[in-house]
């Protein structure tokens, strides 16, 4: 891990862009590709969601990332995953996303946490390193909401994506304060939570407010700890989790005025 470290630590010191990122550098210019290498990034729930957005942090050069979840792959993730295919079912989500990214930058600094976070767990774990940005891609609302209300205490940007599921229009997903979202169930026991701890905006989400067909929620004890199942696509996942990505990867590069960047 040093011998990483220190790898990592000589292509900035050297104004060094690696070859595989050349296209991000074209776009982007050096200095803002060398910022992203020296910063860390927590990822939470590597789901339809969070699997695609952190294989996107990492393709865009991001130097240190801590990753979450404590599932296993199913066959019903198959539909929208990018950690699920037959091959992997039943292996531990975190185990194959860590393979992935680091065959995508085998300098990436990684760190593994194979858990599911709440209560004190969370703060603890945000203690334990300095991260520039958290992305919640929880699916569960109690942990999802301790996490902001951790972040928000300790000053960390967060970006949280808000309900992706039962919905098919793309064009409805839209970046926003949490104070500005409207017509999605998610977001609205979000802030309901959230006004109890004194926060109302200053959380950059992600969602749609697309309607949902209630009749494509079922209730059933198999979404333990969810008290149901909603249908999904394999694209709508994927979307909202690439704009969680983009507000990160605009913020680690010093992008102005994106929603939620570091002051």
């Amino acid at each position: 891990m040093n011998r990483q470290f220190n790898e990592i630590a000589a292509l900035i010191t050297e104004n060094m862009v690696p070859y595989w990122l050349s296209r991000t550098q074209l776009l982007m210019g050096d200095e803002p590709v060398l910022q992203g290498i020296s910063k860390h990034v927590l990822v939470v729930g590597l789901g339809g969601v969070g699997g695609i957005c952190a294989e996107m942090i990492a393709r865009a050069g991001i130097g240190e990332m801590t990753i979450i979840d404590g599932d296993r792959v199913d066959q019903s993730n198959i539909n929208r995953q990018i950690p699920a295919l037959h091959s992997t079912e039943k292996l531990l989500k975190t185990e194959i996303m860590a393979t992935r990214l680091k065959d995508i930058n085998p300098l990436l600094k990684l760190h593994e946490l194979t858990e599911h976070i709440e209560d004190g767990r969370i703060l603890e774990i945000l203690n334990t390193r300095q991260f520039d940005y958290v992305v919640d891609c929880i699916d569960t609302l109690s942990p999802k909401v301790l996490l902001m209300r951790n972040c928000v205490d300790l000053g960390i940007p967060i970006v949280s994506a808000l309900g992706a599921g039962g919905k098919t229009d793309p064009s409805q997903v839209r970046i926003a304060d949490i104070d500005d979202t409207h017509e999605c169930n998610l977001a609205r026991y979000v802030r309901k939570r959230l006004h109890k701890f004194g926060i109302r905006k200053g959380i950059t989400v992600v969602y749609s407010p697309e309607k949902v067909d209630q009749s494509r929620v079922i209730e059933t004890e198999k979404a333990f700890p969810k008290k149901s199942l909603i249908g999904t696509i394999s694209y709508m996942p994927a979307i909202v989790g690439c704009m969680c990505a983009s507000v990160v990867i605009r913020a680690m590069y010093g992008e102005p005025g994106i929603i939620g960047s570091p002051s």
